[in-house]
């Protein structure tokens, strides 16, 4: 399909106003063609080359001519019926008051809480994965579950402008084919573009955590040193499906990542085994990095770290790269942040999550500071409570202001957006297409409309975007060049049938999930000791707030 985007304003985040416009945006097949002047001849020229019949000159005559008065273009954009009568051709019209951005980039997610929004009381990051993800063979999903949790916060993510998401997607117990494909075709069917990884521990839980194993309880203990549910060749086997299988499928919307879930959680072999997968497909590796206080006292409490932290454990074993995703990056300081900034990392920043686990605020002036490139991004719908990265925009844009910095160090909205889109596509290792509305770029793009309320009446693009704006002014979403989102309505699924099948089946394996998650109260007291003893520790640094 080509699209042409008449009487447009296109963001530009290099302007001082941060867009341009009105202009015509002309979209061939994948990639953005030509924008300004060029870009209806452009069109029509495309248009001539099609194998369909009729004369490529009424062909664009009708199509503009459809747009002609200015009551027409005010609905034009919006209205699915109107199309030119070659099928392979589109004017979507603008009226001068639309902006085309870049497609927002979730840069960390895990798909498989999508449908426990909401379910749980905010609890430290420890406290609350007992109850998210509670050991039970009766959570196992069928694939039509999986399919169904995934597709629910893809949903979401398009209606509201995010066409790319990075999800590091833990499959408990264990990965296995007809899982992975399972959300790999919930991807593919709805239109987003989608970097998935297998986000799955390979060592005991004894051995990812401080102070835990001081407990007396002989049945936790026994718990905590059981075996990891899949081991390291098991996991590279599900790998090896995952690359074989899907990596670039859907004209390269849908591609592989891998991830160590978070160095304490692998072995080192295993580390270098993913790393090396990353190397040679050139693949994004993800890897969580001191999100809570209690992983940054694992340098002392236990004995493989060596006093060393999560991030210079992972410098000395020579895996820190600039392939690598570091997410969250809490309880970070100076010297783990020069490692980072030396290796050429990206920091995935999800300040929404850290709030509503207590973990902590980001120290984001400082990582700036050392010229790091930070992405944002959502985490879980049970953690973030929703698949909407409007909200983590805005907070990323507010949480940083109570730094106690001068306010010349606060981020600006451009900083924020900055980091939505360059971040974004630079910790997909896509910079060179993704994130931008330019000229040879992947047509991953979103309409708003400039006469929504988030952006009437019009003061500041970018103060706007970051403040105001919340989704509702998405009129709609293009993934790779194709439309999937407009009118109010997803164009690829019929979103209210799977609406409807994922409230009737998740509503019924709810008492299932309860009952899993009541047999965690046991060892909860235990955990709540290691985290209370962990935030009385001193390690030289807080990330806290309001304490005195």
């Amino acid at each position: 399909m080509n699209t042409l985007f008449t009487n447009v304003y296109v963001y530009d985040a290099d302007s001082a106003a941060g867009m341009f416009g009105p202009t015509d945006v002309f979209v061939q097949s994948r990639r953005i063609s030509t924008i300004g002047a060029d870009a209806r001849a452009a069109f029509e020229r495309a248009g001539s080359a099609s194998e369909h019949a009729g004369s490529a000159g009424d062909r664009t005559e009708s199509a503009f001519d459809r747009a002609g008065s200015a009551g027409d273009r005010a609905t034009s954009a919006l209205d699915h019926t109107r199309s030119d009568p070659n099928p392979a051709q589109r004017v979507i019209d603008g009226a001068a008051h639309h902006l085309l951005v870049p497609g927002l980039i979730n840069s960390h997610f895990h798909s498989p809480a999508n449908h426990l929004k909401g379910s749980l009381p905010s609890l430290p990051l420890e406290l609350f994965m007992l109850y998210e993800s509670p050991a039970d063979p009766a959570l196992t999903p069928t694939p039509r579950e999986a399919y169904l949790r995934t597709m629910l916060a893809a949903l979401e993510m398009l209606r509201t402008g995010t066409t790319t998401v990075q999800d590091d997607a833990f499959l408990m117990p264990y990965p296995t084919p007809e899982i992975i494909d399972a959300v790999m075709q919930a991807y593919a069917d709805c239109g987003i573009r989608a970097s998935v990884a297998l986000d799955q521990p390979q060592l005991s839980e004894a051995e990812k955590l401080p102070f835990i194993t001081e407990t007396g309880d002989s049945a936790l203990l026994a718990t905590l040193n059981k075996p990891a549910p899949m081991n390291a060749e098991g996991l590279l086997e599900a790998y090896d499906y995952l690359l074989s299988r899907w990596h670039g499928a859907e004209d390269h919307r849908l591609t592989a990542a891998v991830s160590i879930s978070a160095p304490q959680r692998v072995s080192p072999d295993y580390f270098e085994a993913l790393d090396d997968l990353s190397r040679t497909h050139r693949l994004p590796l993800f890897a969580h990095m001191l999100e809570t206080k209690v992983q940054r006292t694992l340098a002392e409490n236990q004995p493989r770290f060596g006093g060393r932290s999560l991030v210079k454990y992972t410098a000395d074993l020579g895996l820190l790269s600039d392939r690598m995703n570091v997410i969250h990056a809490v309880w970070v300081d100076d010297a783990d942040l020069a490692l980072i900034a030396e290796s050429g990392a990206t920091i995935a920043h999800n300040p929404v999550s850290n709030l509503r686990l207590g973990s902590g605020v980001a120290p984001f002036r400082r990582m700036k500071d050392f010229g790091i490139t930070v992405s944002l991004g959502i985490d879980e719908a049970i953690c973030d409570d929703s698949a909407n990265l409007w909200g983590v925009v805005k907070t990323a844009g507010l949480i940083h202001n109570v730094a106690g910095l001068d306010s010349d160090q606060w981020p600006s909205a451009a900083d924020v957006l900055e980091c939505l889109w360059h971040g974004g596509a630079s910790a997909m290792l896509q910079a060179h297409q993704l994130g931008a509305v330019r000229e040879g770029y992947l047509a991953d793009l979103t309409l708003l409309d400039l006469h929504s309320s988030a952006l009437t009446p019009f003061n500041d693009l970018r103060g706007q975007l970051v403040y105001c704006e919340s989704g509702g002014s998405v009129r709609l979403t293009m993934v790779n060049g194709d439309v999937v989102f407009e009118n109010g309505r997803l164009t690829r699924v019929d979103e209210t049938a799977l609406l409807d099948e994922a409230r009737e089946l998740f509503a019924q394996k709810l008492p299932v999930i309860e009952r899993a998650r009541r047999a965690e109260d046991a060892s909860f007291m235990h955990y709540q000791a290691m985290v209370r003893r962990a935030a009385a520790t001193d390690v030289g640094m807080t990330r806290w707030i309001g304490n005195s």
